[in-house]
């Protein structure tokens, strides 16, 4: 009970504050004795000086109160001294158009101030607030207004969020791109500051610090191939937006599920954790046999996933036995005398030591049914008969004998019990009746779906906007797929028809055919006998010594080392007629790629084919007609017979897409020759300047990679673009029907 002295106080610094709002005076008392313990006198002062000015403001009694409440704990975290540049920036927003700012700012204040924990980066967050608030408010599509910034609020609720994601100096990032690009759009910058948008997400994980799913992707499914002949789509899933329940790593029918990012931990890097889960899920997909969960107990069930677990990574290390370092780091080792089995459920840390003894032989455990379960393991292990049913009868064994009343208790020991490389077992078990539950609604999918997923990971890249001379990052998804085969006779009859220009071809070829020879020496097998190496080879055999085989030798030819990149614009507009004529823009471009193909092979230069076309930013589709390592033949051909044409031109993401491949090629001379018949555009883009911007931007990026980009254009109105794009790198064919005859020629023009 308050003294009579301090009841008096109370008075005074009532009368100070000089609030007329009675929900105020029935908390002050307490947050006034909160305060004192902490704040120094001068601080009480400001804290009811900077009270009284929230209460009357006209904002209401919600400021005044929200302050009073958490300026205390503020205080703690970051000092008395905090507080001016905290109600500077109030004021400010108080004299501008967003006073309905002030409430969401104060309410995630506490939240934000525990997360930075200093004054200095306390003032980096309000600086960015107060620059944000300037530059979104005042003006629409660039007129001067008085409206508040649309984005504000729900960044400032996002704020506790986002600084658990991000560095001070990556949440700056993520800002400035929000207002760069949505600062006259009031709805989209509401969608991107709430984290409703796939751009604000995008963002948000390109300024994540750890190891980025998206940024690995291809190598993560390369590394599921090679090992493992193993391939599925992969689909991230973000462990910060879903703050309440944490997914863990799984697959289903629709791919492999995969959290967005990983930081590295115990010594691991995050790469090698995905390496990790991967290896542990490639497993159960080769050895794990579904079994029936009716007759199981959830503890029995809980035992058999984890013995399984361990069955299908002590298989995989068996393989590959340098996932055991991965395993060993990555399992948690928990300590045995940590649970008190008394007043905690130890089901869990029970079967996480077993787990751990399974995996490490050299474990430190005493308790006796540890020891014994991990050496029956074991023994089934060595004797080679192991498998998903041995498990659950071993597992459920386990649970019999080792079983207490108080694994009943709803406090459940779960400290270092978890192992997070490992899935969530769904694929273990199959069902006597299909139930809402486990999910059954995935079994109905259609097989048409799973089709569309067939193709290598998506690469991400980045797309260039002249308006900002900037790039936006990771804007444009290209999905590189086989182009599906047809007919390859389809092909042979278009040589065969001509087959006059062909032998005229021929000539000219035989002339720009390398002409110089170089003798390669010391070869077990060969054109002609190394008369040197035989004659000492033989002096060895006569003398008792052991005599060199490579008594061969062979010629290749010299002077001419060219990579090739052929990119095909396979939109829709390629299906058209030739005015004049019965054939289409596509037919005619057939022809010509299968007399160039030709005469490509007859040079023995490296190159590729490639088409595509795009059907918004989130679908480039990249078309493999011919690998650089495939040779001339019916399967190229027949991928050729197949072309077909369909939605839209973004070109600078093809070419971004193909230089990938052409700048690893060691060659003296790298060439890109793009044949379209259009200007690039697509059904998402207003500006019908930005792709060819675009596209201009990504010949310069192919130029500081030494790749020679040239483009023979069909369209007879490019002259108004073209040379925006490739300079004077280009080739207009007015004359479509000479395509056959002009593209083959073009190309010996440029390489000879």
């Amino acid at each position: 009970m308050a003294t009579p002295l301090f009841q008096g106080e109370m008075q005074v610094w009532w009368s100070q504050l000089n609030s007329g709002f009675k929900q105020v005076q029935d908390v002050f008392e307490e947050c006034m004795t909160e305060a004192l313990k902490v704040l120094t006198p001068e601080g009480a002062a400001a804290y009811l000086e900077s009270a009284r000015f929230l209460g009357g403001m006209g904002r209401g009694v919600e400021p005044i109160l929200i302050f009073l409440a958490e300026w205390p704990e503020i205080a703690k975290v970051l000092g008395e001294s905090s507080l001016p540049a905290i109600m500077e920036s109030i004021r400010k927003m108080w004299r501008s158009p967003n006073g309905k700012a002030i409430v969401p700012f104060l309410e995630t204040l506490p939240a934000v101030a525990r997360r930075l924990k200093t004054p200095e980066q306390m003032q980096a967050y309000l600086a960015l607030v107060l620059d944000f608030m300037d530059r979104t408010s005042g003006s629409v599509h660039g007129i001067q207004t008085t409206f508040p910034s649309p984005g504000l609020p729900d960044f400032l609720n996002k704020a506790p969020f986002l600084i658990s994601q991000l560095p001070i100096e990556g949440l700056q990032n993520w800002v400035q791109y929000g207002v760069r690009y949505y600062q006259d759009h009031p709805e989209r910058q509401r969608d991107y500051f709430s984290l409703q948008s796939a751009d604000s997400k995008a963002m948000l994980q390109r300024e994540r610090h750890g190891t980025l799913l998206a940024d690995h992707e291809r190598q993560l499914d390369m590394y599921l191939r090679g090992l493992w002949q193993d391939h599925d789509y992969f689909v991230p899933y973000s462990l910060g937006f879903d703050e309440l329940r944490k997914p863990i790593p799984y697959f289903d029918k629709l791919g492999i599920r995969l959290p967005d990012v990983y930081d590295d931990a115990r010594g691991v890097a995050g790469i090698d954790r995905y390496r990790a889960a991967l290896a542990h899920i490639a497993a159960h997909r080769r050895w794990t046999t579904p079994i029936f969960a009716d007759n199981f107990s959830p503890f029995q069930r809980l035992a058999v996933e984890i013995f399984e677990d361990s069955r299908v990574e002590a298989l995989a290390m068996r393989e590959y036995p340098g996932l055991r370092r991965l395993f060993k780091a990555l399992h948690p080792v928990p300590d045995e005398n940590a649970c008190d089995p008394e007043v905690e459920s130890a089901i869990r840390h029970r079967l996480a030591m077993v787990s751990r003894a399974m995996l490490d032989r050299d474990h430190h455990y005493q308790n006796p049914f540890v020891i014994e379960f991990a050496q029956r393991f074991h023994d089934l292990m060595q004797a080679g008969g192991s498998s998903t049913q041995e498990m659950a009868d071993l597992a459920v064994l386990f649970i019999a004998k080792t079983r207490r009343q108080s694994d009943l208790s709803s406090k459940v020991h779960f400290k270092d019990t978890e192992v997070d490389y490992r899935d969530d077992n769904r694929h273990m078990w199959k069902f006597h009746e299909e139930s809402d539950d486990e999910e059954q609604f995935e079994e109905h999918r259609q097989a048409g779906d799973a089709a569309e997923l067939q193709s290598l990971p998506p690469r991400h890249y980045p797309e260039w906007d002249y308006s900002t001379q900037s790039y936006r990052p990771d804007w444009t998804s290209v999905y590189e797929v086989l182009h599906p085969p047809g007919n390859a006779s389809d092909i042979d009859r278009l040589l065969q028809k001509h087959e006059a220009l062909a032998k005229r071809l021929k000539r000219l070829l035989d002339l720009l055919k390398p002409q110089q020879k170089v003798r390669i020496r010391y070869q077990e097998e060969g054109s002609e006998l190394d008369l040197d190496v035989a004659l000492r080879s033989l002096i060895d055999y006569k003398s008792g010594a052991v005599p060199d085989p490579r008594i061969n030798m062979s010629h290749k030819n010299d002077g001419r080392d060219i990579a090739v990149m052929l990119l095909l614009d396979l939109s829709e507009s390629l299906g058209e007629k030739v005015p004049g004529s019965e054939q289409s823009l596509l037919e005619l471009s057939q022809e010509a790629v299968s007399l160039l193909g030709w005469a490509v092979e007859q040079l023995g230069d490296s190159f590729a084919i490639a088409g595509f076309h795009s059907n918004t930013r989130h679908e480039v589709r990249y078309l493999h007609i011919k690998g650089y390592g495939e040779p001339w033949g019916d399967t190229v051909k027949s991928r050729l017979a197949a072309m077909d044409s369909g939605y839209s031109t973004r070109m600078g993401a093809a070419m971004r897409h193909a230089a990938h491949t052409l700048a690893n090629r060691k060659a003296d001379k790298k060439l890109m020759l793009i044949l379209t018949d259009g200007e690039p555009a697509d059904i998402d883009s207003k500006d019908p300047r930005l792709l060819i911007e675009d596209a201009r931007k990504a010949v310069q990026e192919l130029d500081q990679q030494g790749i020679y980009a040239y483009c023979i254009n069909l369209d007879p109105k490019a002259d108004e673009y073209v040379s925006d794009i490739f300079g004077k790198q280009y080739t207009v064919i007015d004359n479509v029907q000479r395509l056959p005859e002009k593209l083959p020629a073009l190309f010996m023009a440029l390489t000879k």
